[in-house]
């Protein structure tokens, strides 16, 4: 693990200037090991599993609307109880869906930098930890931020996903 190389991805600058532009400054850490999954990346970091932001893609039944759910690590979303609160269905998207909403490759969506309007709804359980992990664009990319820093700056909706 190491600060983010001097030259970042295309994808990584795009997070940290909209992540600026929303009053975070986001210090970028570069991982040698890949950060794809919840406990890929809390191996890499040497955090618990529920420290990590799983940035989870789905696309609404009717409206087809991409909606992105920040999701604490250790929770499994329950699709059900997410599409009542959402009004619709959720499907699981291809990976052409997600990059076409977010300009982002799975493993490497971003709270931030969405090429895309996005709905963003965040895990309440995020908020048992005093800052968390998300991914900066790339699968070996990720930043540390506080929870209510991350709900304010992204406009999150808050609520159950479990």
């Amino acid at each position: 693990m190491s600060e983010a190389p001097q030259e970042l991805h295309p994808a990584v600058k795009r997070v940290v200037a909209d992540a600026a532009e929303k009053g975070v400054k986001a210090k970028i850490v570069h991982t040698e090991e890949t950060t794809r999954s919840a406990e890929e990346a809390a191996k890499a970091l040497s955090v618990s599993v529920g420290e990590i932001v799983k940035s989870l893609l789905f696309k609404g039944a009717d409206s087809g609307q991409p909606y992105l759910l920040l999701v604490s690590g250790d929770n499994r979303v329950d699709e059900a109880k997410v599409a009542e609160a959402l009004g619709e269905g959720l499907v699981r998207p291809n990976a052409a869906f997600v990059r076409d909403a977010t300009g982002f490759a799975i493993g490497g969506v971003s709270p931030f930098g969405s090429t895309g309007e996005v709905s963003i709804y965040m895990d309440e359980d995020l908020f048992r930890f005093a800052s968390v992990w998300a991914a900066a664009g790339t699968p070996n990319d990720v930043f540390e931020i506080v929870p209510l820093q991350l709900r304010s700056a992204t406009r999150a909706r808050l609520g159950p996903v479990k």
